[in-house]
């Protein structure tokens, strides 16, 4: 993983339609209440849920390898009030192998950050990192998607699908965002990812910056299995941000709250 892969599009994360209505935050502030903090969210990006979690009096600390998405969370922090910026660090570090300082109460993975890891040693790595990091009976909350089989098949490669609505920045560029599958590897559960920005400057000049990631999918009971290797019990597996039960809605989200054993 390189360090600049978000770097490349960290001023538009924020705007990004899909990403501004996601319904995922009050999920993760919930599940940082009940455990009374410390948190530790890893792949905190520009702060989406780190922000609201620290407004609801939460302390904690944000993981994420991308200087340019670290230093707009830094951003977004200066707007806040200093109770809220009191209760925030940010560490930037690698997720397969980091040493916080400190131990927490609970660790979250908002917004699917471990399918960037695309091997078996790496993603047992994560884990055990953040095993280390938990006190005992802390829990864990891995956000994945659910793979859509429809989808994985589906014969679109090297053609630009996503019909999201045009967003416009403070500083008055206009943004198109279309997405690409440049390559499936069924093998391994890897696919080859572009993110297309196409921008038009006020001036009327344009560009195109293309976001390329590798994400590897995991299905329910491979990711249970990791999770039981590494020193984790689950607890629950949703299929929605509202608990919906796994398997209740297709395809969904495949969410696990696993506990330190």
């Amino acid at each position: 993983m390189s360090n600049d892969e978000y770097g490349l599009v960290a001023d538009f994360y924020d705007y990004v339609v899909p990403y501004r209505t996601r319904q995922d935050i009050d999920f993760f502030v919930d599940a940082a209440r009940k455990s009374g903090g410390p948190v530790l969210e890893v792949g905190c990006g520009t702060g989406r849920v780190l922000i609201p979690t620290a407004r609801a009096g939460i302390i904690i600390v944000g993981l994420d390898l991308s200087s340019g998405m670290m230093d707009m969370c830094r951003k977004r922090l200066l707007e806040e009030p200093e109770a809220v910026r009191s209760r925030v660090r940010l560490l930037q570090g690698d997720m397969r192998n980091f040493d916080a300082g400190q131990k927490f109460k609970s660790v979250t993975m908002p917004f699917r950050p471990f399918q960037h890891l695309t091997t078996v040693e790496d993603q047992l790595s994560c884990l055990e990192s953040i095993h280390r990091h938990l006190v005992d009976g802390g829990d864990l909350i891995l956000d994945l998607f659910n793979p859509w089989l429809e989808a994985l098949v589906r014969d679109n490669l090297g053609h630009e699908f996503g019909e999201e609505p045009e967003f416009t920045t403070l500083d008055g560029r206009r943004v198109v965002r279309r997405h690409k599958i440049v390559s499936r590897d069924h093998a391994n559960q890897v696919q080859q990812v572009e993110a297309v920005y196409y921008i038009t400057h006020p001036d009327g000049c344009r560009e195109c910056v293309v976001h390329a990631f590798p994400m590897r999918h995991l299905h329910r009971f491979e990711a249970e299995h990791l999770l039981a290797r590494s020193g984790f019990e689950v607890q629950a597996v949703y299929s929605d941000y509202d608990k919906s039960p796994f398997g209740s809605k297709y395809p969904g989200e495949l969410i696990f709250v696993a506990r330190k054993r």
